[in-house]
């Protein structure tokens, strides 16, 4: 969560409305520096009256990268069984979330969604993510021996275990590319795709981005040519 203002309550009332039903769900917040709002007292206060709700303060993060990771490694320290991963201010629909339950219900791995797979969409986007996205995936699927509709979106599913063998693998980028990285970590496990709806004025994508996902891609292309990856 960064910025996220009056929607940050509201965004974890319906995520938890959306996993209600589980015997043990909790709701994750991480906020790191990026946050420069009120968003961190107002999850704080939030959390004080619902035993769910976990904040998480993050100020030694450098990056986004860093937020994703301290909440990975908050989520399995809770020793739950699966972990979800959705952007907060309703990038991604909490409206979305149980189809990645029933899958993950039939014994999958992992459930990414997909905004390019039928199904999916994407609403208010910035064309030149739209088209990094998309260009990013064939490139991907190309030389990493992936089949995926998506590899960069970072709405997912994952079971402990699936999480617990990304981060063993680690993840070296520190940009919008290591949503690729995971799913290329994860390309041997048991994996599904379901359609999401993306919405959201996306930001404008740094160069020093796109060069981080170019160079990650040939390093991770290096591995597997040598049977490393």
């Amino acid at each position: 969560m960064a910025n996220e203002g009056a929607n940050a309550v509201a965004f974890a009332r319906k995520v938890l409305h959306q996993c209600s039903g589980f015997a043990a769900v909790t709701f994750l917040a991480v906020i790191d520096k990026a946050s420069t709002d009120n968003t961190l007292q107002m999850m704080k206060q939030y959390s004080r009256n619902n035993p769910d709700v976990v904040v998480v303060w993050a100020p030694e993060n450098r990056s986004a990268v860093d937020a994703y990771i301290r909440g990975y490694r908050e989520a399995i320290k809770l020793s739950v069984d699966w972990i979800l991963e959705i952007d907060a201010g309703f990038s991604h629909q909490p409206e979305d979330i149980p189809q990645f339950f029933a899958h993950m219900d039939e014994g999958y791995d992992c459930v990414f969604g997909s905004r390019f797979m039928k199904g999916g969409r994407i609403t208010h986007g910035n064309t030149k993510r739209y088209l990094v996205s998309r260009l990013g995936t064939m490139l991907s699927n190309l030389l990493l021996g992936t089949r995926l509709a998506d590899m960069t979106s970072g709405f997912e599913l994952f079971s402990r275990m699936a999480l617990e063998h990304v981060l063993d693998r680690g993840i070296r980028s520190r940009a919008h590319f290591f949503q690729t990285e995971i799913k290329v970590h994860c390309r041997n496990l048991k994996i599904r795709e379901v359609p999401i709806h993306y919405k959201s004025p996306s930001p404008r994508m740094k160069s020093s981005a796109v060069t981080d996902a170019l160079l990650q891609v040939m390093r991770l292309f290096a591995l597997r040519l040598t049977a490393q990856l």
